[in-house]
């Protein structure tokens, strides 16, 4: 029996995913450096793709995390010493930065040091730049630097009716103004609180409210909620429940039993509806709830 021929080299194809000829075979170890470079450029781009989101407010941006961390390195005092000044949480104005700057990327926030996207609205005597948003060509207000941004936007706020029962809020309360500032028309964007508290959750900004507030940070936990037109939400105990009203928050998928410490926001959440549904539904004018209040949610 004839001896076989020693094999001096051994070849692979090349892993492109296609079918290969002869002449594109590769040796053992040129086709393990590119499959090192594959992976290696895979995860780079899951990496990217993982460290990066779309910012839109004023601006449809995509930014990176550290991005979003350095900002909010930059204007952390400046958040925290409005919030001394004028009661709005720091947490707050950092997400609403953060969101309607595109992280200081946005065309409003380079060309006019506009990170609120303020427009000029009457009565503005300052500087303006032009911007298409909600309209094409709308007004919108231009500062010397981005710290005139940060206090004319706790003014902007602060001198509005419309704004007035967040300041009813505990000083910390930043999903109480989340939802308080939507639902006082301060952006159009439906998901406009949620994603506020989603900043606010991930990059941890509650702990500049607490550094102001001189309070341990306990990380998110469930807050009251304001709307322009009531003040915040307050469960109180009931003289008695029945047993099956104490047994379960939840009834079979249409109705829900309020237990201490819920809010009209926390179950509109835990159903993936709304609060005005939620009113609506059960024909609330107000905010505050009873423990073992029933409530139709579908």
């Amino acid at each position: 029996m004839p001896k076989s021929k020693a094999l001096t080299t051994k070849r692979y194809p090349a892993p492109t995913g296609k079918k290969v000829k002869e002449k594109e075979l590769v040796s053992k170890s040129e086709y393990r450096d590119k499959l090192q470079k594959n992976e290696v450029d895979r995860k780079k781009e899951e990496k990217k793709r993982s460290s990066s989101e779309v910012l839109e407010a004023t601006s449809r941006l995509s930014v990176t995390t550290d991005m979003i961390r350095d900002y909010i390195l930059t204007y952390k005092d400046a958040a925290k010493d409005n919030m001394k000044t004028y009661g709005i949480p720091a947490s707050i104005k950092l997400a609403q930065g953060v969101l309607e700057s595109g992280s200081g990327q946005g065309t409003l926030s380079r060309n006019a040091n506009n990170h609120f996207g303020i427009k000029c609205h009457q009565g503005w005597d300052g500087e303006s730049v032009r911007h298409t948003d909600d309209a094409p060509d709308e007004c919108f207000r231009k500062y010397s630097n981005p710290n005139e941004s940060y206090t004319d936007h706790s003014l902007f706020l602060t001198n509005r009716g419309r704004y007035s029962d967040l300041f009813l809020l505990e000083k910390d309360d930043y999903e109480g103004w989340a939802v308080g500032l939507k639902s006082a028309g301060y952006a159009t964007d439906p998901r406009y609180a949620d994603k506020l508290i989603s900043l606010i959750e991930r990059y941890e900004l509650y702990k500049y409210d607490a550094e102001v507030l001189n309070k341990t940070v306990t990380g998110p936990r469930p807050r009251t909620v304001a709307t322009t037109t009531d003040k915040p939400i307050t469960v109180t105990e009931t003289k008695s429940t029945s047993k099956s009203t104490q047994s379960s928050t939840k009834s079979k998928g249409t109705v829900h039993v309020v237990k201490k410490g819920d809010t009209l926001y926390s179950i509109s959440k835990r159903y993936n509806t709304t609060v005005a549904q939620v009113q609506k539904m059960n024909k609330l004018t107000g905010t505050n709830l009873s423990i073992g209040q029933t409530l139709k949610i579908k």
